[in-house]
């Protein structure tokens, strides 16, 4: 079930000239669900124009801060992100729903060497990320390759340069700006060649466990294909987008198909054209499943699929594992069989 909880803002700060970092306070008795892994995120749920608008922000701030802290910069014909950017203020109530999301890091008792790729607001589950790794062992050591247009547009900026004072020895910065030239920061974007200067160069000796990847499709496949390409296992590579574009070529949907929804213990069944998202179908029958983005970006709509099969219009999110086991983005997904069983409780 989608439920959502009036959580109070605490604070409103401008980060760049497009985008700012709202805090929430969080009541004691609503501590345990929000607690969360670093690197995930919060879907809000507001009604602008009288209309209800979900969308999903990462986490910026570490598990163990009072308040929950995320960035929301404002992106061309974005309508939450714009209402956010301009409305937002400290007192305001605002419904959210519980942290949610894979893409974390989790402690495991041994050294870490992570390198981290990130790109404009992509930087907000990484800051996050970065933190838990460098508090979680002594021994642990964070790399960050960050690009932005600007300084002046770079997220987090002022925080990132903490790190790298509290932290010298085990903190490692590499910024990136593709319109102004700056001292200690390289011109352009992340690419392949930025990918092989960071591993076969700069830290040619240092064997990174983990790669985190978050930011643009391009950006995020580039990085994923150059580290494939260098002989990283697939295992290692984390990624999480903020925009995708790719999009599967779909078989011809004819007819109908008989689904079976399992949501909080109860079971509800209905009847959908093949042409539809099976999550529009769902909430058409006021089935009051989870959904932030739907777009393929966020994962909060996943659900396994117990009987008969779906295509995926775009997934960019789950891993062939993920798939093999069952796990469907729903408001991406199309039934191709007579009948289908979806389990939105195991998951």
């Amino acid at each position: 079930m989608s439920t959502f909880y009036s959580l109070s803002v605490a604070d409103v700060r401008s980060l760049t000239p497009s985008s700012v970092a709202i805090s929430l306070a969080v009541p004691d008795d609503l501590k345990e669900k929000f607690a969360f892994k670093s690197g995930q995120y919060l879907t809000l749920k507001q009604e602008i124009d009288g209309k209800e608008v979900r969308r999903s922000y990462s986490i910026s701030s570490h598990p163990s801060d009072d308040k929950l802290t995320i960035s929301i910069k404002k992106v061309e014909d974005g309508i939450f992100s714009t209402w956010a950017n301009a409305n937002i203020k400290a007192g305001d109530s605002i419904e959210v729903m519980p942290p949610a999301g894979h893409f974390v890091f989790p402690p495991s008792g041994q050294a870490k060497h992570i390198a981290a790729f990130a790109a404009g607001s992509g930087i907000t589950p990484i800051l996050s990320i970065a933190q838990s790794v460098l508090d979680a062992d002594s021994d642990n050591t964070f790399v960050l390759v960050y690009g932005n247009q600007s300084p002046e547009e770079t997220m987090y900026l002022k925080e990132i340069q903490e790190l790298s004072d509290n932290y010298p020895d085990k903190f490692f910065v590499q910024f990136l700006f593709s319109r102004t030239r700056e001292e200690d920061a390289l011109f352009g974007r992340i690419d392949g060649s930025i990918v092989n200067l960071i591993t076969k160069n700069k830290f040619k000796d240092r064997g990174f466990d983990h790669f985190y990847l978050c930011g643009p499709e391009d950006m995020v496949n580039e990085v994923k294909d150059t580290l494939k390409n260098n002989g990283v296992d697939n295992g290692c590579i984390h990624f999480e987008l903020f925009t995708t574009s790719q999009e599967a070529e779909l078989s011809d949907l004819e007819g109908q198909t008989q689904v079976e929804v399992t949501l909080d213990d109860e079971v509800f069944s209905l009847v959908m054209d093949k042409k539809k998202l099976v999550l529009d179908a769902v909430l058409n029958e006021n089935i009051d499943a989870p959904y932030s983005c739907q777009g393929g970006v966020c994962s909060t709509c996943i659900a396994r699929v117990t009987e008969g099969k779906v295509e995926m219009v775009k997934n960019q999110i789950l891993t062939d594992s993920e798939i093999e086991e069952g796990f469907i983005l729903t408001c991406q997904s199309h039934p191709i069989t007579s009948t289908l069983k979806i389990d939105y409780d195991d998951v």
